[in-house]
């Protein structure tokens, strides 16, 4: 097993409490995980392996309920408990629709569901019944923000809608995750990830000159309503610590995701031309696309006139990056294709890794067109606390893409693996008898 090698106290000032390690002089190595299954060794089982922690405390005290599935809004709490809110799943009998979402499963449980759902407490809770409706009500009494997706006429026919659920706590911050938003003629449709994307044009915009429309390789449209909805409970938490007011947060999976094209589309407003896709080829900086090497393709952006004079110049061709017609970005982009056949012409003379050291030295913007298993791979972003594995209950190690946000150069360190199914519902029913008592 390959050897984390991180030294000692890069990480965090305690790195024996965090990660279950060995001392390996200065490297911190992973405990040894072969023979904890048959077959091949697991992409995740090379993993660091990380303890649960405290992790960043900015939100210590929030309690956030959390009546999502899928993706979206579960991605968004996550992000919530991520900064310390203390999130409790509320589940119907049958789980979270993304439970069930596989193969790929690893120890029972779905990869994606996993990958949005760690420091969370579980509670199955049947909002059909009577006596699951007022456990709910319960809940929301302690709650501080509530997150939902359901679409606007479930939200109304359960009771879920922010009329109702304000009703049980004034200052209640409600947040809605839908496809179009709790107003406007589209409100009542369902929506995906990839009806959003089409929706909001990225799809046209994404994919060779010749070919269909392509949906972005993730999806986008959730993970970036999911954010924006962590970012707007946020700010009306501050807000509230102010005012004392309850908000309603209204997220729309089609909108977070047109607001990606922010660019693309304020330059379509003020040119009137219509962007078509390119392969990636049509950026507003003249060289901004990918090219073929002696053996792997590179991304290279010469963004600036500085970064296109030293392209040249380590390039061994300084008198064609000098020549006057070359002398701007517009100027470039007038003369696009010659430009581009030169440098192809010029980039296939060598292996991709000699042009990344050579452009590294010469601080020209270049970088390689990863796969997903050298992106995991990657030893810098797994020394920042990218990707890691924490051990779950049941279901042993469990693979985790890190917050991706570092403060005070330490990186955020999980409360808990992502819960089983109703794993915390006795805990905390127990925790509503005591208070209803008292």
């Amino acid at each position: 097993m390959r050897a984390f090698e991180a030294p000692v106290g890069k990480w965090h000032a305690n790195c024996d409490d965090l990660f279950k390690t060995k001392r390996k002089g200065d490297v911190l190595e992973n405990r040894d995980l072969k023979g904890t299954r048959d077959g091949p060794e697991l992409p995740c089982e090379g993993l660091p392996v990380w303890k649960a922690g405290q992790g960043f405390g900015f939100l210590s005290g929030i309690r956030i309920l959390d009546l999502t599935t899928s993706v979206a809004g579960p991605y968004g709490t996550m992000l919530l408990s991520d900064f310390g809110a203390e999130v409790i799943k509320v589940e119907r009998p049958e789980g979270d629709d993304a439970r069930h979402w596989g193969p790929p499963f690893l120890g029972g449980q779905s990869l994606w569901f996993s990958s949005v759902n760690r420091n969370k407490k579980s509670v199955v809770l049947d909002l059909q019944s009577g006596e699951g409706r007022e456990r709910l009500l319960a809940l929301v009494r302690t709650a501080d923000v509530v997150v939902t997706n359901q679409p606007v006429n479930v939200q109304r026919k359960l009771r879920l809608d922010h009329e109702s659920l304000s009703a049980e706590r004034e200052d209640l911050i409600f947040v809605s995750i839908t496809g179009f938003g709790l107003s406007g003629a589209r409100s009542e449709l369902t929506c995906y990830d990839l009806i959003a994307e089409g929706y909001s044009g990225v799809m046209d915009v994404t994919g060779q000159a010749d070919g269909a429309p392509q949906k972005i390789g993730a999806p986008a449209a959730d993970m970036l309503a999911g954010q924006d909805a962590a970012m707007a409970t946020i700010a009306a938490l501050f807000d509230r610590a102010r005012t004392g007011k309850g908000r309603k947060i209204d997220i729309s999976l089609v909108e977070s995701m047109t607001r990606f094209l922010t660019c693309r589309l304020s330059s379509y407003l003020g040119s009137g031309d219509v962007p078509r896709r390119s392969g990636g080829t049509d950026s507003v900086i003249a060289v901004y696309q990918s090219f073929d090497t002696a053996d792997f393709p590179i991304n290279l952006g010469l963004g600036t006139d500085g970064i296109w004079t030293r392209f040249w110049d380590v390039v061994g061709d300084a008198e064609f990056g000098r020549r006057p017609e070359f002398s701007s970005n517009t100027a470039r982009r007038e003369h696009r294709q010659e430009i581009v056949e030169r440098i192809q012409d010029i980039l296939r003379t060598r292996a991709r890794a000699e042009w990344l050291d050579i452009f590294a030295t010469a601080r020209v913007p270049a970088g390689p067109i990863n796969r997903l298993d050298e992106v995991a791979q990657d030893q810098d972003l797994q020394d920042r606390g990218m990707f890691f594995a924490l051990e779950g209950a049941d279901q042993g190690l469990v693979p985790q893409i890190g917050l991706g946000i570092r403060i005070d150069d330490e990186p955020c360190v999980p409360r808990a693996a992502p819960p089983q199914l109703g794993e915390h519902t006795e805990e905390l029913m127990r925790q509503l008898d005591g208070m209803e008592t008292n």
